[in-house]
């Protein structure tokens, strides 16, 4: 029994050489999985983070100025539609005015015109009335001197025409 206590009291001393070395041993390595590993692999997720939120800000950023950049598109295009708005209206408005312009001027050429040409009937017909007087005078001169076979005085005679013809032109 000596044996089997000695026995175990030396499997309980190594069992326990085991777990101190074992112990000492597993110490040893964290404070060397601490100093050379635990740190690097710390910073090194730090850093990652740090990138992360970096990349985070930078797309909020972007996108912010991405938005902005829109709502400037979106008001430009719609200045730019306003504009292009403006200028055909204003196009048609000159369009507008000068097709007034256009009416306006052609009726005054027209009224002109009219009032020429009834100027230059009424020239025409005074002209062909003193014309046909004229003519009718030595019509009825040369008439009544074969008639009577003498001549007239041709004042007389004239003033006796033109009271003759004054007498047709009132009574038409």
């Amino acid at each position: 029994m000596l044996d089997q206590f000695i026995l175990a009291g030396a499997s309980e001393g190594l069992a326990l050489g085991n777990l101190l070395f074992v112990l000492v041993a597993f110490l040893l390595l964290m404070l060397l999985l601490k100093k050379f590993a635990w740190g690097p692999v710390t910073k090194m997720m730090d850093d990652r983070a740090q990138k992360v939120a970096n990349d985070l800000d930078t797309a909020q950023t972007q996108r912010e100025q991405a938005e902005q950049l829109a709502t400037a598109r979106k008001e430009q295009l719609a200045a730019a539609r306003q504009q292009a708005n403006q200028i055909v209206s204003d196009a048609k408005d000159a369009g507008k005015k000068q097709g007034a312009q256009l009416i306006a001027d052609a009726q005054a050429d027209s009224k002109a015109l009219k009032e020429r040409t009834a100027a230059q009937i009424e020239q025409d017909r005074n002209e062909a009335m003193t014309l046909v007087k004229n003519d009718v005078a030595d019509l009825s001169v040369t008439i009544a001197q074969k008639i009577i076979q003498k001549e007239l005085n041709l004042s007389d005679q004239k003033a006796l025409i033109d009271a003759y013809i004054d007498g047709l032109g009132e009574s038409k």
